[in-house]
């Protein structure tokens, strides 16, 4: 008995060590080595600080900016509490809160169909891109908001634009962020007066 117990001792100190450890230490490294920018979540830096990430999505509501889709991720975009509201379709807080959003969406576009993505979340709640239809809705509002031209914001999100991985995995996508930040270099805000 003693010496199944001391052998059952041994066999979890080493696995701790060898599992709990060692590997993680070494996947690490290993990712630290060959995939530094992706292991650190690739995040955007601007002028020494850090501003956000290629990978987790940000809210931004004020008109001047594209806005991105909506999140449930805790208190909007909270990595920590990730995950989707699992609402049924029939559900009516979600046809509450979906009517709500297509209805301020709307506000600049009387009478046409809002974008699917900026009225529903995605599964994870951090989804930092929109599609190019969501971004193209956008451009109206943030071109009179900068006080620069239609034609110029659309150029915006063409440059932005992403094409499927490879040309067949996933749909095109706009990084909400990036766009931003290439907006505020490209047309700044003027501060009021």
């Amino acid at each position: 008995m003693r010496r199944n117990i001391i052998t059952a001792i041994l066999y979890t100190l080493v696995t701790t060590i060898i599992f709990g450890v060692a590997y993680p230490l070494l996947v690490t490294g290993a990712a630290q080595l060959l995939f530094k920018d992706k292991a650190n979540g690739q995040l955007i830096t601007q002028n020494g600080t850090v501003v956000g990430s290629h990978l987790i999505g940000q809210s931004f509501s004020a008109p001047a900016y594209f806005h991105s889709r909506p999140s449930v991720a805790g208190n909007g975009y909270d990595a920590a509490n990730s995950g989707a509201s699992n609402y049924a379709p029939t559900n009516q807080k979600l046809i509450d809160r979906v009517k709500g959003d297509a209805a301020a969406a709307n506000a600049d576009h009387p009478g046409t169909d809002v974008p699917v993505d900026l009225v529903t979340t995605s599964a994870s709640g951090l989804d930092p891109d929109i599609t190019p239809a969501a971004a193209e809705y956008q451009v109206a509002r943030v071109a009179k908001e900068r006080h620069i031209s239609e034609s110029a914001v659309h150029d915006l999100v063409a440059k932005h634009t992403q094409a499927r991985q490879f040309g067949v995995l996933g749909e095109p996508r706009v990084n909400v962020l990036e766009l931003n930040l290439d907006l505020d270099h490209t047309a700044p805000l003027v501060a009021a007066k």
